[in-house]
């Protein structure tokens, strides 16, 4: 009987930890993370918005260059951070993941230099382990611009 617990333990842990794995993967889990994600922007703790990327995540605003690795990501949203210290609210409409991707379909609130404004967005984000491997932004970089006050080339 000891030996039948003993291999019976042995094949739950071995079917477990994959399990754990895929939890950790699973859609629920990549939610969490980018509610995370939403809730750091809003608190404007630019570092959590960093470290919640993998260590060479992308941040892609599809106009422009992509960002890639952690330390460049935190750079630019720190640079960008200093103008709106209040933090960014964005206000989601609909979020759910498809194919694995979390899609968010959102309203960026914000006051950047003292000018209010917003901007609707969609992100598309892979999500794996944990950390956001990329974030896609697709929005209106003109409108974007406006918004903020700045003009062209003055923000990324």
């Amino acid at each position: 009987m000891k030996r039948i617990l003993s291999i019976l333990a042995v094949v739950l842990a071995v079917t477990a930890a994959p399990m754990r794995a895929v939890a950790a993967d699973g859609d629920q889990a990549k939610i969490a993370v980018a509610r995370e994600m939403i809730a750091a922007w809003k608190a404007a703790d630019w570092r959590k918005v960093a470290d919640l990327f993998a260590e060479d995540g992308v941040l892609h605003s599809m106009m422009i260059a992509p960002v890639v690795g952690r330390p460049a990501i935190y750079e630019r949203i720190a640079a960008l951070g200093k103008g709106a210290p209040g933090g960014v609210i964005l206000d989601v409409a609909h979020m759910g993941v498809i194919d694995g991707l979390v899609f968010i379909e959102r309203t960026d609130r914000f006051v950047y230099n003292g000018k209010p404004g917003a901007v609707p967005v969609v992100g598309v984000l892979d999500i794996r382990d944990g950390r956001v491997q990329a974030w896609r932004e697709y929005y209106d970089r003109a409108e974007l611009l406006r918004e903020m006050g700045v003009a062209e080339g003055g923000a990324h």
